[in-house]
């Protein structure tokens, strides 16, 4: 089994990387770690970047969780290698871009595009944030898939993941302690279907929701609460069309072998107790 300590960042193509940087600095509330020609990275805490704006296809969107070492990489790609999982060596230039030690590189069964890193660079300096959003730390990232019950088995078979609860067929699955770190969408193709930070109080959602309608960013759902993680939740899309999410007070699950996953409709009430409606439409085929 594949044991992903956490996730890391995400990276994603964008072909306007002066709009995505204003977006991220400006409007969602992150720090330029680094800027490059044709990248910039990202933080949201103590970690060097959890995202990475780099110029190419809208649609180039990469996920990557941390392994623990040289030798768990080496056995994650063998692991992937006997599924017939195509499997590269991420080359000391590309290490280099992402400040990890190593990494390889695969697709999940839907064709998602993953990275598995070894030793990503922790960073000196504490986050600061262009405006106070409230911010304190990557969380999750809710990923499409085009057949629920497969990917949910990739991600809790091959790998370490444990279901926590579902929304219709949706799997929400945890790594550690916290509710979910990834989150399985029903959708007709491949991509990230949400990125979430964490956020201090459910003050900093509602200041963010006023500070997010003055500017006229499209807010597609919240704020609200999640009867599932328990998390105060606003999502509201950037640049392409992404999906982002701010929440709070999220679940923390201690007691592993006493807790059962929960199934919840998929239907408004199933994302969120206070009433708040999603354009579900967009979770599905």
């Amino acid at each position: 089994m594949i044991d992903l300590k956490d996730v890391v960042y995400c990276r994603l193509g964008t072909a306007d990387l002066e709009e995505a940087e204003s977006f991220a600095v400006g409007i969602l509330g992150l720090e330029v770690s680094e800027r490059r020609k044709d990248a910039i990275h990202f933080k949201s805490d103590i970690r060097d970047h959890t995202l990475c704006y780099f110029e190419g296809d809208p649609e180039d969107q990469v996920t990557a969780f941390e392994v623990g070492s040289a030798a768990d990489l080496q056995a994650a790609a063998n692991t992937l290698d006997t599924l017939s999982m195509d499997v590269e060596q991420g080359s000391a230039a590309e290490c280099e871009a992402r400040h990890v030690r190593d990494f390889i590189r695969f697709k999940d069964p839907t064709g998602n595009r993953i990275e598995l890193v070894v030793r990503p660079t922790q960073s000196s300096r504490r986050y600061h944030g262009t405006r106070d959003a409230g911010i304190t730390g990557f969380s999750h990232v809710g990923l499409c898939t085009t057949d629920p019950a497969r990917d949910e088995e990739f991600w809790t078979t091959v790998c370490n993941a444990r279901v926590s609860d579902r929304i219709g067929d949706a799997p929400l699955m945890r790594l550690g302690a916290i509710h979910h770190t990834i989150a399985l969408f029903p959708f007709h193709k491949p991509g990230i279907q949400h990125i979430n930070h964490q956020v201090e109080t459910a003050d900093d959602i509602q200041r963010s929701w006023n500070f997010l309608k003055e500017r006229q960013v499209n807010i597609t759902f919240g704020p609200g609460r999640h009867p599932t993680s328990s998390a105060k939740f606003l999502y509201f899309s950037g640049p392409n069309g992404l999906t982002f999410e701010y929440s709070s007070g999220v679940r923390e699950i201690h007691d592993e072998p006493g807790w059962h996953n929960r199934q919840f409709p998929f239907e408004p009430t199933g994302f969120c107790q206070w009433g708040s409606r999603p354009n579900i439409a967009a979770f599905k085929d």
